[in-house]
């Protein structure tokens, strides 16, 4: 057993300060198990959201000396013996009081986007696929929806302007996983997730700095194997001239 100082965020959507706490760790333990050790024995008050605690519900979002991270991920063992460790709610979305934050605004995104168009006469159970597109696809839906990359994204982070047309990694990735899924008939219903993805949700906004990568705690390649694969696709749709001819065919058989 050791004290650790923690240096906590209290307040609301009106007011705060960081207020400073010894507490007791043991061995093992993480960043939550101390939170919650804080909440038993000075600060009965302190708001917190968590759920699982096994890193795989995403509530216990916080950052942790400036960095978006899970408490119940951040083992006490990675800070020096001595430092104060700073928690902090995460910065990109208002206060509701303490540690815990608003982040309907990620849920008000992932209303926006069109969902899955499933083939024409087929019915449950009776999808095919490739096991290569099946993994690529299964490597987006381990997101937990902890929203650290929402939070990093330095497009809304340092810009509150930008929300309104900026759907943010998270949902830039989930597009980018319905645009690549060899099944999704979208086109059929008129919808080009390219060009929607580009127009109408920012994608031009980012600028593949890897900062959401760097954050998901499911390790997922945000940047490389979503958000710069869906640049090159939207790109390829409306500024390659062989691309836009076979479309344009396309579409006029269609029609025919």
């Amino acid at each position: 057993m050791s004290e650790v100082r923690l240096r906590v965020w209290r307040g609301d959507a009106e007011s705060g300060a960081l207020e400073d706490f010894t507490v007791e760790a043991h061995e093992g333990e993480v960043v939550l198990d101390v939170v919650h050790r804080l909440q038993a024995t000075q600060a009965p008050d302190l708001a917190v959201r968590w759920n699982c605690k096994a890193g795989k519900c995403g509530s216990c979002s916080a950052e942790i000396d400036g960095r978006p991270r899970l408490m119940c991920m951040t083992r006490m063992s990675t800070f020096e013996p001595g430092r104060t460790i700073t928690i902090t709610p995460l910065r990109t979305f208002p206060v509701v009081r303490d540690l815990v934050t608003d982040v309907g605004f990620n849920y008000a995104k992932a209303r926006e986007i069109p969902s899955f168009v499933p083939p024409e006469g087929l019915g449950p159970g009776e999808y095919r696929m490739r096991q290569e597109d099946v993994a690529r696809s299964q490597e987006f839906r381990k997101c937990i929806e902890c929203f650290l990359c929402q939070d990093v994204c330095h497009v809304v982070r340092d810009h509150e302007e930008n929300k309104p047309a900026f759907a943010g990694p998270r949902f830039l990735m989930r597009m980018a996983e319905l645009d690549m899924h060899p099944l999704d008939e979208a086109d059929r219903t008129g919808l080009d997730r390219a060009r929607a993805v580009q127009e109408e949700h920012g994608l031009g906004y980012c600028n593949i700095t890897k900062c959401c990568t760097e954050v998901c705690p499911e390790s997922i390649r945000i940047t490389d194997n979503a958000l710069i694969p869906m640049k090159e696709r939207a790109a390829d749709r409306k500024y390659d001239p062989l691309v836009w001819l076979g479309e344009t065919i396309r579409r006029r058989r269609g029609g025919a």
